[in-house]
């Protein structure tokens, strides 16, 4: 009887119910409709909810707070309801079963996660005994395109409590998240001069030769050591084969592990110039998450973790990854620790896939730290 309150199969049938909603970030009413099957969850439990009105073509965020504790620092659980894959992509990934894992889209980014910190404080509801900290539970509609209407949310929620908990799944075996690279944005748009390849190539300055000065400045600044990655993952220019380019375009990726290089690295970037004369480079963009650096708190959070997982018999690793997440919007200034959701392997892909065996420890690990924080 004592884990029936964690059976896998239970718990998987709800995931399922959640995974068989397409959420697409760019699906506003389908991430809505998940957001009300959410809501209808927590109506039985001694929770308040609030809503918060989608905006600039996302979807809604949703907040389930515990009606005890909310007057002190608590626990903030983060969660996201959206998915990367586009409408209709279940056709191709349907849920199924197959040994040890479940497909789906989103299933292990992060559905499950979601699911499983939604089902560990339904435990600690039904147990009666109330945990000795207020839980604060936030769905967002919006992290996989970097929580544009979410991010403020999260900040002044993670300003007031004392732990926040990110349910991103777990990695490689079932390793904990403790420092994530800061993520950056930028768009360069290039202006040369136009004119016929064949009988005045002499009066054209080319937007694209100026591009490709500005991709090799870019690719140079790639340092592995420093844990520094600067991908150049879109381009764009010209009209036809024989005119000189007027207009070229680019969208650039940086990843850093400290604030220190994100105060060095991105002014680099956005100060990039042109090497041709009569040739315009301009660069837009920002650090659009802070890196998440392992601070003491998340240091003491983590140990506290590893030793309630050793008591629940599984050992617990740490890992620095290079995938934002919005821990690192709470990481700076309140302990936090991630990857707390399923394992599997997959993400974004047309094999996403929890491991089943994962459901049970990982839930359980959750409800424990639900009880056990203060």
């Amino acid at each position: 009887m004592s884990n029936h309150p964690f059976d896998s199969t239970k718990i998987l049938d709800g995931i399922r119910r959640w995974v068989e909603i397409e959420t697409p970030t760019d699906v506003p009413e389908q991430v809505n409709k998940l957001a009300d099957l959410v809501a209808e969850g927590y109506r039985d439990l001694p929770a308040t909810l609030e809503r918060i009105r989608g905006r600039d073509g996302c979807g809604d965020h949703l907040i389930a707070r515990s009606s005890w504790g909310q007057d002190a620092p608590g626990i903030l659980v983060l969660s996201h309801l959206d998915t990367v894959h586009p409408l209709g992509f279940i056709q191709r990934l349907p849920f199924k079963v197959d040994g040890d894992s479940a497909f789906g889209p989103g299933i292990y980014d992060m559905k499950g996660g979601a699911y499983l910190a939604y089902h560990a404080f339904r435990q600690i509801c039904a147990d009666g005994a109330q945990a000795p900290l207020g839980i604060t539970q936030m769905f967002v509609s919006d992290e996989e395109i970097g929580s544009p209407t979410s991010r403020a949310l999260i900040e002044a929620e993670g300003r007031k409590a004392k732990y926040v908990l990110v349910t991103e799944p777990a990695r490689d075996g079932g390793k904990i998240v403790t420092g994530r690279k800061g993520v950056a944005r930028f768009e360069v748009f290039i202006t040369g001069v136009p004119s016929h390849a064949g009988t005045r190539p002499e009066d054209g300055r080319s937007a694209i030769r100026e591009l490709g000065n500005v991709i090799q400045a870019l690719e140079a600044m790639n340092d592995l050591k420093r844990g520094i990655t600067v991908n150049v993952g879109v381009v764009r220019g010209g009209t036809k084969p024989n005119v000189i380019a007027e207009e070229a375009y680019a969208e650039v990726d940086m990843r850093v592990k400290t604030i220190a290089d994100a105060d060095e690295m991105v002014p680099k970037i956005l100060g990039l110039t042109s090497r041709t004369e009569g040739v315009s480079v301009k660069v837009v963009g920002e650090l659009n998450r802070p890196p998440y650096e392992k601070s003491n708190a998340g240091a003491a959070l983590f140990e506290h973790a590893k030793t309630l997982a050793a008591e629940l018999g599984f050992e617990l690793v740490d890992v620095f990854t290079g995938g934002g997440s919005d821990g690192n919007f709470t990481a700076p200034h309140t302990g936090t620790l991630d990857g707390l959701g399923v394992d599997g392997k997959g993400a974004h892909t047309h094999y996403e896939q929890l491991y089943i065996s994962s459901i049970e420890p990982r839930a359980r690990l959750l409800y424990r730290l639900y009880q056990t924080l203060r």
